[in-house]
């Protein structure tokens, strides 16, 4: 069966800032699944990539992998935590990909796993 799992900002962009393959490490958790992200994910990397720097890059390189590796979807929400929320609130999504503690612990409380950084550069799901 594949999963549906949903990336934020910040898990597109560990492969810069944290070194993280990305896809590699999911591919070594989930069997087979689809990547979705929010539009408002990718209207928030597209604001970070105008700052430059290296926080720029790596909004850029998570810009490319979500417009090449995810399926873009629309939501209620604007703001890109609140979308990925819905996501989970509304059973869309099996699994949230993100290092943001915050939306880590929202997105635990509408009971979906949420997959993180575990360690220096290997991914972990954290059930609810």
């Amino acid at each position: 069966m594949t999963s549906r799992i949903a990336l934020d900002t910040s898990a597109l962009m560990m492969p810069v800032e944290l070194d993280v393959r990305l896809f590699e490490e999911l591919d070594r958790i989930l069997d087979a699944y689809e990547s979705v992200t929010p539009q408002p994910v990718l209207e928030e990397l597209r604001r970070l990539s105008e700052k430059g720097g290296t926080e720029g890059t790596a909004a850029n390189v998570g810009r490319d992998l979500a417009t090449d590796r995810c399926l873009v979807v629309d939501t209620e929400a604007s703001y890109a935590d609140d979308a990925l929320v819905e996501l989970a609130r509304e059973g869309l999504t099996e699994y949230v990909v993100t290092n943001d503690l915050p939306l880590r612990d929202r997105v635990l409380e509408e009971n979906v796993p949420v997959i993180a950084l575990r360690g220096r550069n290997k991914l972990a799901v954290t059930q609810p």
